[in-house]
């Protein structure tokens, strides 16, 4: 898919950098999301399935240090696809953006950050997964509940400023409590794009960084803590 971004992007006669840029963004986004779908609903379960946990943790190792690893195993190897993606997406966009020169330069640093903040939203989404997995004795309910929150995290934040808004006064109180108690639950991965900075190179500050890596740190680690908790009182084959 990445190959084709040049391609596809000299169909732009315009804006032939802006939708190399968008195009490659979205492809690394869709690859990740269903890599991060994929390994965090299906380790913890095919190991139970499979009766590995019964070999595994029969040896000096705790079920924290389990779960903890799984995880770890899943974050390293989304990294390493993203830095693998963003290698061959810089590629990409090159060629494209020497069709057709835009007004615009090429701000790396901005790609590298919105690529970056992607990984970071994917690893986020991860702890999600192995948390329901945790607590799941099949593979479809960690899969397709984690895609339900990744849907709704990244909605959240219009819902939230749409009943926020003058339009909340036709809206019950209570309704809008409600939406707010879930906003505050939900993640919130609209943190995490930072796509129109590295298409339009808009500057970036750096608070406007540290909050979703500050945001991601805290969220992963309760949602991982409540996996563990979960998975230290189930009852394994």
């Amino acid at each position: 898919m990445l190959f084709l971004v040049p391609s596809f992007s000299s169909f732009s006669m315009r804006q032939v950098q802006e939708l190399a840029i968008t195009l490659s963004l979205s492809t690394i986004s869709m690859v990740l999301l269903v890599m991060t779908l994929l390994l965090g609903s299906s380790s913890i379960w095919r190991d139970i399935e499979r009766r590995h946990t019964a070999s595994i943790l029969t040896l000096p190792i705790s079920r924290d240090s389990y779960l903890l690893a799984k995880f770890l195993s899943i974050a390293i190897f989304i990294v390493l696809a993203g830095v693998v993606l963003a290698a061959a997406a810089a590629v990409m966009i090159s060629l494209a953006a020497t069709q057709y020169p835009s007004d615009l330069p090429l701000a790396w640093g901005n790609i590298v950050l919105a690529i970056g903040a992607d990984v970071l939203k994917y690893l986020l989404l991860s702890a999600v997964a192995v948390f329901f997995s945790a607590v799941s004795t099949s593979f479809y309910l960690p899969f397709f509940a984690t895609l339900v929150v990744y849907l709704a995290g990244s909605a959240s934040q219009e819902v939230f400023e749409y009943v926020s808004g003058q339009f909340a006064q036709q809206i019950d109180p209570a309704q809008v409590a409600v939406i707010k108690g879930v906003y505050y639950l939900l993640p919130n991965f609209s943190a995490f794009d930072f796509k129109v900075h590295a298409v339009y190179a808009l500057q970036v500050s750096s608070q406007a960084f540290l909050f979703p890596l500050c945001y991601a740190i805290v969220y992963g680690g309760i949602v991982l803590g409540a996996a563990v908790w979960v998975f230290n009182r189930r009852e394994l084959p």
